[in-house]
């Protein structure tokens, strides 16, 4: 990765994170959750168009590139604090991008007057989020279509409370 730096989304690069979506859940979610938990969350992996139209509302949309510009990981930050997404290529998982990502979003969230960030955590990334000061809220039981499964709901305050 040697060269991995954070930049602001850009259009273009829609078509490779809907991709990177669906390759982290089955690369690393597959580690965590049941075959046919993974094939339903990678099922709703986004279009290239709800990307675009997502990241077209406003909201900080950052994504780490590799040395040729290459999208490796992205994430967001909506109006509210609320971390939509959060995914890693499999094969950058593990060096660093996730944390530099985070500390980006976190400095321009707190740059934009938000007072917490919450997100809904994957088991994979249940670690990652409590290692960068997030407390876990609740585990969430729900469905994607007639698949159980869960993730956990955790927040962290960016000013003192």
């Amino acid at each position: 990765m040697g060269q991995m730096r954070i930049r602001d989304y850009r259009p273009s690069d829609a078509p490779v994170l809907a991709e990177i979506y669906a390759r982290s859940v089955r690369g690393i979610g597959s580690r965590f959750y049941g075959p046919e938990q993974v094939e339903a969350w990678a099922a709703q992996a986004p279009t290239v168009e709800r990307v675009r139209e997502a990241y077209g509302d406003g909201r900080v949309a950052l994504v780490a590139v590799d040395g040729a510009d290459r999208p490796v990981a992205f994430s967001d930050v909506e109006s509210d604090g609320h971390i939509n997404f959060l995914y890693c290529a499999p094969e950058a998982a593990g060096r660093g991008v996730m944390s530099a990502l985070v500390d980006r979003l976190e400095a321009r969230a707190r740059a934009l007057g938000h007072p917490r960030l919450h997100v809904e955590a994957s088991e994979a990334a249940r670690p990652f989020f409590l290692r960068r000061g997030f407390a876990l809220l609740e585990r969430r039981e729900l469905r994607i279509g007639d698949v159980p499964i869960h993730n956990y709901a955790m927040e962290k305050w960016l000013t003192p409370q």
